[in-house]
């Protein structure tokens, strides 16, 4: 008798994404993470559970047949319920070198869950990223390194006090994983969130250089600019908006911060 596969928490599908990794992407987000970053705009992800919330409609990307309840966040799955959504997709992946990207919240904090999908994935012929805050038991991220294609690992801020404060844990565990998945010879594309007066210092700015510059599998650095588009969520759900004053980065000081990247050699750009 073999073990049943393990099933999941999604709240989101989103279709021809063009923004999670290389060409059109179906991105899948899983529910539950383990950070608070004070910009999140995906505050609804934060529970591990579905949450009914009123009024709540996220219905994005689903088929009528795969739709979440009207109030809920978050929707148990089967990695057979999920597949047969990604491969309906396969056909503009084929077309423009896209893939599947599993997304959240945290899809580390479902490990089992996502070995499964990605190997899925690997049997079917799609190209996989893993999009990651690195915040994971370091076995865990050896387990499903083989399965993925890419990874795309968000760094944020390299001062551990400050990561502490704005993210709520240490940033001690987000570096070693992204050192061991270099060794690993995984592909990594390093995504910067930039956010005014808290990642956008000149000191934070040359610590992750710094840092990165010695990766050996760094193929691209994506610089994410903070956006308010999120904002009304945080009044939907009753959760604390900590950004409510913040604008979003200039374009004058993004094109600073990509020509400072850009001294590494590697393919950097504004936006995921």
């Amino acid at each position: 008798m073999t073990n049943a596969l393990p099933n999941g928490i999604i709240f989101n599908i989103q279709r021809f994404a063009i923004n999670d990794g290389p060409g059109i992407r179906t991105t899948v987000f899983f529910k539950g993470c383990p950070l608070r970053c004070w910009w999140c705009h995906n505050p609804e992800s934060h529970k591990t559970l579905p949450e009914k919330i009123d009024g709540c409609n996220l219905r994005r990307g689903f088929d009528q047949s795969f739709t979440m309840q009207k109030d809920e966040i978050g929707k148990e799955v089967s990695v057979d319920e999920l597949m047969n959504e990604i491969v309906k997709d396969k056909i503009f992946f084929e077309e423009s070198v896209g893939g599947v990207t599993f997304s959240g919240g945290e899809p580390l904090m479902q490990p089992e869950f996502l070995i499964e999908l990605l190997k899925e994935c690997n049997s079917n012929g799609i190209y996989s990223a893993v999009d990651t805050s690195g915040y994971a038991d370091t076995e865990i991220i050896n387990q499903v390194a083989p399965y993925s294609d890419l990874f795309l690992y968000d760094l944020k801020m390299m001062n551990d006090e400050v990561h502490q404060k704005y993210t709520g844990v240490s940033n001690q565990l987000i570096l070693k994983n992204l050192i061991e998945l270099d060794q690993l010879g995984k592909k990594i594309i390093i995504r910067i969130p930039v956010v005014p007066d808290i990642t956008d210092s000149d000191e934070n700015l040359r610590a992750i250089r710094g840092f990165i510059s010695y990766l050996n599998n760094l193929v691209e650095i994506d610089l994410l600019p903070y956006h308010r588009a999120g904002e009304g969520k945080y009044k939907k759900y009753g959760k604390e908006n900590k950004m409510d004053k913040t604008e979003s980065p200039d374009s004058k000081n993004l094109e600073s911060i990509k020509q400072f990247f850009s001294e590494l050699k590697c393919k950097v750009k504004i936006g995921g």
